[in-house]
């Protein structure tokens, strides 16, 4: 299976592209889409799409797994990520790609085995797993491959059918 993890943000969208066939998993792509601070905030979500059209007309990934929202103390930040967040959705949507959502605590589970790990105990199981050079960045990227990493891990056709 292909899967596309993202997280989410209007900023740094970070995404990276895995394939995981007999538990084993290929990386296909990963990186950063980026947006300019000084750019409305339209034209930013307006990006964010574009390019998320781009990666998965390029990649074609099966689900695309995404982190589910953490409200900080900043709510028009929050609300400016769940904007960005309702692109990503809708462009994985219109391409037919299946989403999941999976939360901080289920990724840390998924990929270290303990959802209270610490962020750079993250990033080296997913460079480890994913056989690469060093640990991707942006975080935003790196985080994008945990959460790959994390629906490989917990996806079970069977069960998601019921």
């Amino acid at each position: 299976m292909r899967i596309l993890g993202i997280d989410p943000g209007y900023a740094i969208v970070g995404y990276g592209v895995i394939e995981y066939e007999g538990n084993k998993f290929k990386v296909i792509e990963y990186g950063a889409i980026t947006t300019n601070a000084g750019e409305d905030m339209f034209e930013r979500f307006k990006s964010i799409h574009d390019d998320l059209n781009d990666l998965i007309e390029r990649t074609k990934p099966d689900f695309m797994a995404i982190e589910e929202l953490f409200f900080n103390s900043n709510q028009k930040t929050a609300i400016n990520v769940a904007q960005a967040r309702g692109v990503l959705l809708l462009s994985a949507l219109n391409h037919g790609v299946r989403i999941f959502e999976y939360t901080p605590l289920q990724v840390k589970q998924a990929v270290v085995g303990y959802g209270r790990a610490e962020k750079q105990q993250v990033q080296q199981l997913v460079k480890m797993l994913l056989n690469l050079e060093k640990v991707p960045k942006p975080d935003d990227t790196a985080d994008a491959l945990a959460i790959a990493v994390c629906h490989a891990h917990s996806y079970n056709p069977r069960r998601m059918a019921l």
